[in-house]
């Protein structure tokens, strides 16, 4: 029965040089991978300002072990990874480990970002209350500006965070 249906696979092909999209439906698989959906390019663009977010609050808090500011920062800190999980679980579904993106993406998703650590020297004072205010207000800014083209349960994620960040920046002084 194999043979038969081998052979006639010639037959339903029809003329010598049909392409395999001729027959078959779907994505081409030598076509390589299809472009990553807005939603995926957005979570990958709010892991990687997370990510920044996060080396912020540690630069801010080498070095000043301690105190009372270095114990609000840490807080704030565990809230921004916090963050971190729920965005990269979303990312891929099940929160199935790896470094929060789809294969192939790279270790953030292509798009590259600087450092905290790249640009300013690692003393914590180089990050101020009111670097990490600003920060804060612009993430917040951020998430509310790319809700309108979230799908819902995205842009609950989304808005969650902008309010936690929000928040932080009134716990900052601002």
């Amino acid at each position: 029965m194999l043979l038969a249906s081998a052979a006639a696979l010639p037959l339903l092909l029809g003329a010598a040089g049909c392409r395999s999209s001729d027959v078959f439906t779907g994505p081409d698989p030598l076509a390589g991978r299809p472009p990553l959906g807005h939603d995926v390019l957005t979570l990958q663009a709010v892991i990687a300002a997370e990510e920044n977010m996060i080396d912020l609050y540690q630069l801010a808090i080498s070095g000043d072990s301690g105190t009372t500011r270095a114990r609000t920062l840490r807080s704030l800190l565990a809230q921004h990874q916090q963050h971190l999980v729920h965005l990269k679980a979303r990312l891929i579904p099940g929160g199935s480990g790896g470094n929060g993106f789809p294969p192939g993406a790279g270790g953030s998703g292509g798009i590259r970002v600087s450092s905290p650590r790249a640009s300013t020297s690692p003393r914590a004072s180089t990050v101020s209350i009111t670097r990490l205010r600003a920060a804060e207000r612009a993430s917040a800014a951020d998430l509310v500006r790319r809700l309108a083209t979230a799908p819902p349960a995205l842009a609950q994620l989304l808005a969650s965070i902008a309010a936690s960040d929000a928040t932080h920046a009134t716990a900052l002084g601002g």
